[in-house]
């Protein structure tokens, strides 16, 4: 079945305009879906059906953070190598399998502290995992109290309205009234917000760091 030549009917059984165009958009954004992710593939090298993300380094040091005091296993990543690999990883869908490979010059590819390197980057990312872990229990006690004030709020507005509701001035009971609506929803909005839309990204975003915390990494002599 080709994309341009793809008609659907309506229950009639007549081809539908109307129809037939949604279904040919949500057809066409699928496909260029598809080539956009066959254009980033292109970008990184293939091994053993897992994707590369190749990172070429002059020295063991410029992989971290030099401000950081921390012992060399245990040292922060460079901030911009972070997000390369996060954002490498974040191009691909979630089963993708993936191989970190580090590049130094052959002089220091084999020293001690060059073995250390995927060690060093795996406790970053496991670090990150429990940074994000005890994020996303703050949000969400703070979205469930939250949650708890505006329900109360909102069950006190609407028990002020129906009072206000049965004072004889009718026209300024009625905005009254609805203005303590309003109010009770809109103590609605954080606890709305933070547990339907920012605790997600935060889950995203610890199943990155775990999956690269995991993942296999080699060092290797630069060419």
């Amino acid at each position: 079945m080709r994309l341009g030549h793809f008609t659907p009917e309506t229950d009639s059984g007549k081809p539908g305009t109307e129809d037939a165009k949604d279904r040919f958009i949500d057809f066409a954004v699928l496909y260029q879906s598809r080539q956009d992710m066959a254009d980033i593939e292109s970008l990184y090298k293939k091994e053993n059906g897992r994707i590369l993300i190749e990172i070429k380094l002059s020295s063991v040091l410029q992989l971290f953070n030099s401000l950081d005091p921390a012992p060399f296993h245990e040292k922060e990543l460079d901030i911009a190598a972070e997000h390369y690999i996060v954002d490498a990883v974040k191009d691909f869908p979630h089963e993708t399998r993936f191989k970190i490979v580090i590049y130094l010059p052959p002089d220091i590819s084999a020293t001690e502290r060059a073995k250390k390197i995927p060690d060093a980057i795996h406790n970053h990312f496991a670090y990150k995992v429990l940074v994000a872990e005890r994020e996303f229990r703050s949000q969400f006690r703070h979205g469930r109290s939250t949650l708890l004030i505006g329900l109360t709020f909102l069950t006190i507005a609407l028990i002020a309205r129906q009072l206000v509701s049965a004072l004889e001035n009718r026209l300024i009971a009625q905005l009254f009234a609805d203005a303590l609506l309003i109010f009770g929803w809109a103590a609605m909005w954080e606890p709305i917000t933070v547990l339907l839309y920012e605790l997600w990204p935060i889950i995203q975003q610890r199943k990155t760091f775990k999956k690269i915390s995991t993942m296999e990494i080699e060092v290797l002599p630069s060419l």
